[in-house]
């Protein structure tokens, strides 16, 4: 799992891995240096050359360490930043209807810190557990060439301790994955808390919340704490048996020396060893525990790599444009089809569109209106590929969708969202957002269009000032989002709810403006406020996930008892020769 991460900088890893060789060599030569030293003392030679050769050692070592650990800290880094590259890229790639079943917070926590558990595991942690154990090795084998009596001490040390460590290893690994899955799930939960906040508090519901919160909080922290208390067990239980292994070898190396086995710098060099001990059995220790974070950590952050990408063109697919039909007989006047299109959210779930034609001119304006559930949202969602469709098809300019990337489809379009949200920035940013060449003479004109302009005028930056979602009230969102649709001159505007918090002075100015835009482009438009569309080009009725009816507002009033109730539930009049008039609702059906 780790090693696919570190694989583009095996190079680097393997430099690193040489570097920590050496300086382990380094540290494995010193005491045969001292031992070195102290022999010249007992036998009155000169300590010029054994205490030169010791500084130029320590000199050599602390260069190694410098550059092993400026290396290994920026790969690390870089590794992160891989990581954290491919899940942002994926998350804008991904089919966004995969990616909305997901909290968001724990999307984030993905990013943030899932890549700072596997910085501690790469680059020093996987040199470490090789470098520690060529160290653990290496100071054994110069146990060995001093004194095989007192290694046997040594390595029943390091086996009870190796044992017992990586006894506690599963339970740590356990710990620390569930303990970040808990503090994913906190993050979706209080991500989505804090953009209802204003719910929140009117329904009263703070302490109810922020309880469900906490209680992730506190299964992370639990997890945490059993993960803490294993690694303090096993690190423990490694300096013990590393200490207790030092005082065994004093005791039996005093007895060797005493019996004259061996001679005094032998056991001082053997001690000088057994402490170097302590240092690959607390390198190994720290790096299998960091191991165990990094696995977690990569594991979740490899789970984003199973959320579906939107689809590609298919290119076997390409073959001749399929010759499309309007009612009119002229091909060439129509832009977007749909053709017995059924689609679902889910397999098994209810079709929320089923069997559905529909034809929009390269011109005009064209609404769809219907009650809830009908089916109007979803039509918008395949017409920018934000779902695929079960059967049927879908063409632009007669062509099928499938031999269309979604970004060659998307690059029509102008959308404006129900929701309107701001992007984070300034407002020049918000509103060039689709269009990042637009000129002030064209954001002045849209900005007019929508009756934005003296709002902008008295910011104190204007265009430049930094905007959120608390800048502007929820017509002024609207309008903003309008105005950055208006700006890109698509071929098709698509636009839900795009006037449903703005006043009626403001309404008519937009219905204008996007009366105007449909005169040379296409506009699709959704509304329950039909007082927003009566004036359109054509009028579909949508019921349950089928096209009811399709016509004017005029002969939808005389012949769609749908259409008629719609409109009289909001108060709307019927255009007739004699003047408006508001139609009765048909009895219920």
């Amino acid at each position: 799992m780790l090693w696919s991460f570190v694989r583009p900088h095996r190079g680097t890893l393997l430099l690193g891995l040489v570097l920590a060789l050496f300086g382990s060599a380094l540290e494995l030569a010193s005491p045969m240096i001292i031992k070195l030293v102290l022999d010249t003392v007992t036998e009155g030679g000169g300590l010029g050359a054994p205490v030169t050769l010791l500084l130029g050692l320590f000199a050599a070592g602390a260069v190694l360490g410098l550059w092993h650990w400026i290396l290994l800290g920026t790969m690390s880094e870089r590794i992160v930043l891989d990581a954290r590259t491919s899940i942002v890229q994926r998350y804008f790639r991904a089919a966004i209807l995969s990616l909305n079943k997901r909290p968001l917070g724990e999307l984030v926590t993905r990013v943030t810190s899932d890549t700072v558990l596997l910085n501690k595991a790469v680059g020093h942690s996987v040199v470490s557990l090789v470098n520690g154990t060529v160290l653990l090795v290496g100071t054994l084998v110069m146990m060995a060439l001093l004194d095989l009596v007192l290694l046997g001490t040594a390595v029943v040390a390091v086996v009870v301790v190796s044992v017992l460590f990586m006894t506690l290893m599963p339970a740590i690994a356990r710990h620390q994955e569930r303990a970040q899955a808990s503090l994913g799930s906190m993050g979706g939960v209080l991500e989505g808390a804090l953009r209802a906040m204003r719910t929140v508090k009117v329904s009263r519901a703070e302490e109810r919340l922020g309880d469900r919160i906490l209680r992730d909080a506190q299964e992370s922290a639990e997890h945490s704490v059993r993960a803490v208390r294993h690694q303090a067990v096993a690190m423990t239980i490694a300096f013990s048996g590393v200490q207790l292994a030092i005082i065994a070898i004093l005791g039996l190396g005093a007895v060797r020396v005493g019996a004259g086995t061996i001679e005094v710098s032998t056991l001082v060099a053997f001690l000088l060893y057994a402490f170097t001990l302590m240092g690959p059995v607390s390198e190994l220790s720290q790096s299998v525990t960091d191991l165990q974070s990094g696995v977690a950590a990569a594991r979740r952050i490899r789970e984003v790599a199973r959320i579906p990408l939107e689809p590609e063109a298919d290119p076997g697919a390409a073959g001749t444009p399929d010759a499309v039909v309007s009612p009119s007989g002229d091909s060439d006047d129509v832009l977007l089809e749909l053709r017995g299109v059924t689609a679902r959210y889910a397999p098994g779930t209810k079709a929320a569109l089923d069997s559905v034609d529909i034809t929009v001119p390269r011109r005009g304006h064209t609404a769809i209106v219907g009650p809830s559930g009908a089916g109007k949202t979803t039509v918008f969602s395949l017409l920018l590929r934000f779902l695929e469709p079960e059967g049927g098809r879908i063409l632009l300019d007669g062509l099928p969708y499938r031999e269309l990337s979604p970004a060659r489809v998307r690059e029509r379009f102008a959308y404006v969202e129900q929701d309107t949200p701001v992007v984070p920035g300034t407002l020049r940013e918000n509103l060039v957002f689709g269009r990042p060449d637009a000129n002030e003479a064209d954001i002045g004109r849209v900005l007019r269009e929508v009756r934005l302009a003296d709002r902008v005028d008295a910011l104190a930056d204007g265009l430049d000032t930094p905007v959120d979602a608390t800048s502007f009230s929820g017509g002024e969102r609207q309008r903003v989002a309008l105005a950055r649709a208006l700006l890109c001159s698509a071929d098709v505007l698509l636009l839900d709810e795009a006037t449903s918090q703005v006043d009626a002075i403001t309404e008519a100015a937009v219905t204008e403006s996007v009366r105007r835009h449909a005169e040379r482009a296409a506009v699709v438009t959704i509304a329950h406020r039909l007082s927003t569309v009566i004036g359109a080009d054509r009028i579909i009725v949508m019921e349950e996930g089928r096209v009811r009816a399709r016509g004017t507002h005029r002969d939808l009033l005389e012949r769609d008892a749908l259409y008629r109730e719609l409109v009289a539930a909001l108060r709307i009049g019927g255009v007739t020769e004699d003047g408006p008039e508001v139609p009765e609702a048909s009895p219920a059906r």
